[in-house]
């Protein structure tokens, strides 16, 4: 299916700017990068938003990511290999994304929990960093974009992991 438009943030004048503003203040404000990339995608797997990820060892050199865990992000409760905050960062991703049908959509627990393993500054950059990812996949399954894959150009392309040095 090919794209109902080009992408909004590009059409619309002056849209685009604050948008890369938020991401940076969002990157600097001490979360892990490896941890907002992590939430980044648990976020685009709940809305159906996927990114294409390596998942063969090969791929992953061709493209420069470090991160092996990333194919696993959708099954982050059943593996050992995530930290303590990773995990309630990713529980909060969920409970922050998935909000109908619920009285409580983000119950005190998981709250309590992220709030236990991050600063008030970094609690405060996870939820706009959710709030923003799940406003790009709303944007981009309305105008049908095409899913991201980040190894079309490998040469060129700049893993999640290190794209905040890249850009500040």
């Amino acid at each position: 299916m090919s794209p109902r438009m080009p992408n909004p943030s590009m059409v619309v004048p002056g849209v685009m700017k604050p948008q890369r503003e938020l991401v940076q203040a969002v990157n600097e404000a001490g979360v892990p990068l490896r941890t907002l990339v992590l939430v980044h995608l648990r976020v685009g797997q709940l809305n159906g938003r996927t990114v294409q990820i390596p998942t063969k060892k090969r791929e992953f050199e061709e493209a420069g990511e470090e991160d092996h865990r990333l194919p696993l992000v959708a099954t982050w409760r059943e593996q050992t290999c995530f930290t303590g905050a990773e995990r309630a960062a990713l529980a909060l991703a969920e409970a922050v994304t998935l909000i109908n049908d619920r009285e409580d959509p983000v119950p005190d627990e998981v709250w309590d929990e992220a709030a236990a393993q991050y600063g008030e500054q970094e609690l405060g950059a996870l939820v706009i960093h959710i709030g923003l990812v799940n406003f790009w996949n709303r944007v981009n399954i309305a105008t049908r974009q095409e899913p991201v894959d980040w190894r079309v150009n490998p040469k060129n392309w700049v893993p999640m992991t290190s794209r905040a040095a890249a850009s500040g």
